[in-house]
């Protein structure tokens, strides 16, 4: 495989990656893709695997409306684990039910549907949340989620299957990539050499292997987030991507089209959650344990050690508190909970080197990355591509 000339090197196996990949493949172009680990472990599988273009701004609402398409033709054909059940986002006091009612106004004008629940709603659809939580909901029908440990697994599965023109390599640290010539040549920490046309490096958090001192200047940081798994419960009725108060007041399109974002006041409740970065989101994976979370707390790129891998038990108990004010279960049943790292640039949605015309870097798309990942990745690879 080594002697194989390939027309596009993408590094990196996880999502954002492996859309390029997908992408170019369906572009007909041969594709390998290397991954350092044996199977993917970064953002990708450590997220909650909500998909939710209505909390996207601008293209990248663009990019998630693409994306549903994407998953949904995929899951046609393969089982990525995709399932059709809706995001919903529930209101717990006045200001949070102006805000929904302008997210509905501002996509009635863009056609992309929105319905408003009654609190009496709220409760018939989703008997496991306080009926002096819900005041009303917005909700959005054709969004989906997936399971996340599974998704990209199958996703490179379907590849291997439909394309053969894809190689997919697990356990491949990429240690240098060059031009040369007329195109591009990937050494392996194993001491193999690759050549293609064109290379795209989906890196994620490690930027210590390829271009560090860019890395260093990026203004690149790594945000830790804190999730927790309940043990399986199948008689709690949450299907879905189900997002609530702390969130309506975080998610970006929340801020960007609704007028009264910028005059809502912080409930005196909510101080410390937001000292946390913490908005409770739930959704029920399919072997019917609940994933509560998360917190955001943020180190820069050069930093990012400093994070530290244990779990702040403190924040987990402020999550653990306000899930219970919310949610009538017992959310303290738990059988697992971890830490999760994603990249991302205060300023920018995704970062984007071009260091010439044949090596690309795409990375630091943060939290979007499970919503906006396959249709930004559709209009990158044609950019790429020509």
């Amino acid at each position: 495989m080594a002697d194989q000339h390939f027309d596009l090197i993408i590094i990196g196996g996880g999502i954002l990656g492996t859309f390029h990949a997908y992408h170019a493949l369906t572009e007909g172009k041969t594709v390998l893709q290397l991954e350092k680990d044996n199977y993917p472990v970064g953002s990708t599988v450590r997220n909650f695997g909500q998909v939710v273009p209505s909390g996207m701004e601008a293209e990248w609402f663009e990019y998630g409306a693409r994306g549903l398409e994407i998953y949904q033709s995929i899951q046609k054909e393969y089982d990525i684990s995709v399932r059709k059940n809706g995001s919903v986002y529930i209101a717990s006091d006045d200001d949070e039910q102006t805000l929904i009612h302008e997210l509905k106004a501002h996509y009635d004008t863009l056609g992309y549907t929105a319905e408003l629940l009654s609190k009496e709603a709220v409760l018939a659809k989703y008997p496991s949340i306080k009926a002096s939580y819900a005041k009303e909901a917005l909700y959005f029908p054709q969004e989906v989620s997936v399971e996340p440990e599974l998704m990209i697994y199958n996703l490179h599965r379907y590849m291997q299957s439909k394309f053969d023109t894809y190689t997919l390599c697990y356990n491949t640290p990429v240690i240098d990539c060059v031009s040369k010539g007329g195109g591009i040549e990937v050494k392996t920490s194993s001491g193999i050499i690759y050549n293609a046309e064109k290379a795209i490096i989906c890196n994620g958090y490690e930027f210590k292997l390829l271009y560090p001192e860019l890395f260093s200047n990026s203004g690149i940081v790594i945000s830790k987030l804190q999730m927790m798994r309940s043990i399986p419960m199948p008689g709690i009725q949450l299907e879905g991507n189900i997002l609530t108060g702390l969130t309506i007041r975080r998610y970006e399109s929340f801020e960007h089209y609704c007028p009264s974002f910028q005059s809502i006041k912080t409930p005196e409740h909510y101080e410390e959650l937001k000292k946390w970065g913490i908005h409770i989101l739930f959704k029920k994976a399919a072997d019917n344990s609940i994933i509560i979370g998360d917190s955001h707390i943020y180190a820069g790129v050069n930093q990012f050690d400093q994070l530290g891998f244990n779990l702040d038990q403190h924040v987990n108990e402020l999550m653990l508190k306000e899930a219970e004010r919310i949610a009538d279960f017992n959310v303290r049943g738990l059988q697992s909970t971890w830490a999760g790292f994603y990249p991302q640039h205060p300023t920018h949605h995704i970062v984007e080197y071009d260091l010439d015309n044949r090596i690309h870097i795409r990375t630091a798309i943060g939290g979007k990355g499970m919503t906006a990942s396959a249709g930004y990745a559709e209009q990158s690879i044609r950019k790429i591509l020509g």
